[in-house]
C-alpha cells in the first residue's frame, strides 16, 4: 500500500463514521510531513450547517493545530471527489495538494463538473490526484443512497396487507431501477414500477408490455436501441419490482389495461407506439380499446429463447409461491420464457421511430 492509499484508509475510517451517525458518508484527514494534524466527517445535518462538508471540518480541525489559517505544505485526502466550496476552501488555505477517492459526476469541482484546481489565473496551485482507493470510497456511498432510496420508498408507500413485495436484492445487478407511482385511482394503493426513458415533453412515445414471464428488463435492448425516444415499460402489478397482489382474481385484462391507461395520463403521454410482447396481444387490445386516441399502433415484440441469465432474472420477482398470483391468473408456465435480444430489438426499433417521427 503506497502513503496516499494509507492515508486514504484513514479518511475511509471517517467515512463510515459519517455514514453511522446517519450523515452522507465522507470522510477526509488532512496531512503534513507525513504526520496526521487533523481529521473530518460529514456533518451537516447534526450541525445544521449547510458547510460541514468533511473537507471544511478538516480544514477547521487543521487551522486549529497549527494555530494559522494558511496551511502551506499539507496535503488533504478525502473519500469523494470535493464540491466548488470545499475546493474554494482548499484554494484559499493553500493547500499544496489534495488527494480524492471516488469521483462525483453531479457536483465534483476537481475535473467532473468543473476544475477549479485547473485555474491557471489564481494566484495559489494545489496538486490533484484522483481516483485513489475510487472503489473502496464509492462503495458507502452507494450503499448510504441505495439505503435512502428504499427507506423513502417504504416510508411514501406502505404495502398493502393484502400484497406481497419482493426484496430488493432479488434485483442486485440486474439494472432497471426506475420509478414508483401508486395513486392512481385503479391501483386502489398498490405501487406499480416503470421506466421511463428519454425526453419527458416528446410528442411520441414508445410504451412497452411484457409478457406473463417477464418485466421491464424485457425491453432493455429496445430502450438502448432508441436513444433520444421517449421509452415507458411498466412492470405490470404482479410482476417485477411492482407490489404483488396474493389473490389471483385482481389480475384480469380489463383491470390491468385500466391501470395503464390511467398511468399513460400521469406520465403526460398524448401519443403512444405500444410494442408488445405476444403474450400481452390481449392486453394491448384492450388498451388500445380504453384510451383509442392515445394509441398510434401495436408492434409485437417476438424474442428468443433466454440464456442461463435472463432465465435467472426472469425468476428473480418471484422468490415463493406467494408471489405468483399473477402468473397463476395469466396461466404462465414458466417464469424463464423468452429474451428480446439486440438484432430483434434494433429491427423493432427502426419500425416503431417510423411512428414516433412528428
Amino acid at each position: 500500500m503506497d502513503r496516499d492509499e494509507h492515508w486514504m484508509q484513514r479518511a475511509l475510517a471517517e467515512a463510515r463514521a459519517a455514514g453511522e451517525a446517519g450523515e452522507v458518508p465522507v470522510g477526509a484527514v488532512v496531512v503534513k510531513d507525513g504526520v496526521l494534524i487533523a481529521s473530518g466527517r460529514n456533518s451537516p445535518v447534526a450541525g445544521r450547517d449547510p458547510s460541514a462538508h468533511a473537507e471544511v471540518n478538516a480544514l477547521r480541525a487543521a487551522a486549529a493545530a497549527l494555530g494559522n489559517y494558511r496551511l502551506d505544505g499539507c496535503e488533504l485526502f478525502v473519500t469523494l471527489e470535493p464540491c466548488a466550496m470545499c475546493a474554494g476552501a482548499m484554494l484559499h488555505a493553500r493547500v499544496a495538494r489534495v488527494v480524492y477517492g471516488a469521483a462525483d459526476p453531479k457536483t465534483g469541482a476537481a475535473g467532473s463538473v468543473v476544475d477549479l484546481f485547473g485555474q491557471a489565473q489564481l494566484n495559489h496551485q494545489t496538486a490533484v490526484r484522483g481516483g485513489v482507493l475510487a472503489e473502496q470510497t464509492a462503495r458507502p456511498l452507494q450503499a448510504f443512497f441505495r439505503r435512502r432510496r428504499q427507506d423513502a420508498r417504504d416510508t411514501v408507500q406502505p404495502l398493502r396487507d393484502d400484497a406481497l413485495r419482493t426484496p430488493p436484492a432479488r434485483f442486485e445487478g440486474l439494472g432497471g431501477e426506475g420509478d414508483y407511482l401508486s395513486d392512481l385511482p385503479a391501483l386502489h394503493g398498490w405501487r406499480l414500477h416503470y421506466l421511463d426513458t428519454g425526453p419527458a415533453d416528446a410528442s411520441a412515445a414508445v410504451v412497452c408490455l411484457h409478457g406473463w414471464g417477464q418485466w421491464s428488463r424485457y425491453f432493455r435492448h429496445l430502450i438502448a436501441a432508441l436513444p433520444g425516444v421517449r421509452v415507458l415499460a411498466p412492470d405490470l402489478v404482479g410482476f417485477g419490482r411492482s407490489d404483488k397482489p396474493k389473490r389471483e382474481a385482481v389480475h384480469t385484462l380489463d383491470w390491468h389495461a385500466q391501470v395503464l391507461a390511467q398511468w399513460l395520463v400521469a406520465r403526460g403521454v398524448v401519443r403512444a407506439v405500444l410494442v408488445h410482447h405476444p403474450e400481452a396481444a390481449a392486453l394491448a387490445e384492450r388498451l388500445k380499446a380504453v384510451a383509442p386516441e392515445r394509441i398510434a399502433a401495436c408492434l409485437p415484440a417476438a424474442g428468443a429463447p433466454a440464456d442461463a441469465a435472463s432465465q435467472a432474472a426472469w425468476r428473480a420477482p418471484f422468490p415463493d409461491r406467494g408471489h405468483e398470483a399473477a402468473l397463476r391468473a395469466f396461466g404462465a408456465r414458466d417464469a424463464a420464457a423468452d429474451d428480446l435480444p439486440p438484432p430483434q430489438a434494433q429491427a423493432l426499433a427502426r419500425a416503431a421511430m417510423g411512428y414516433c417521427a412528428p
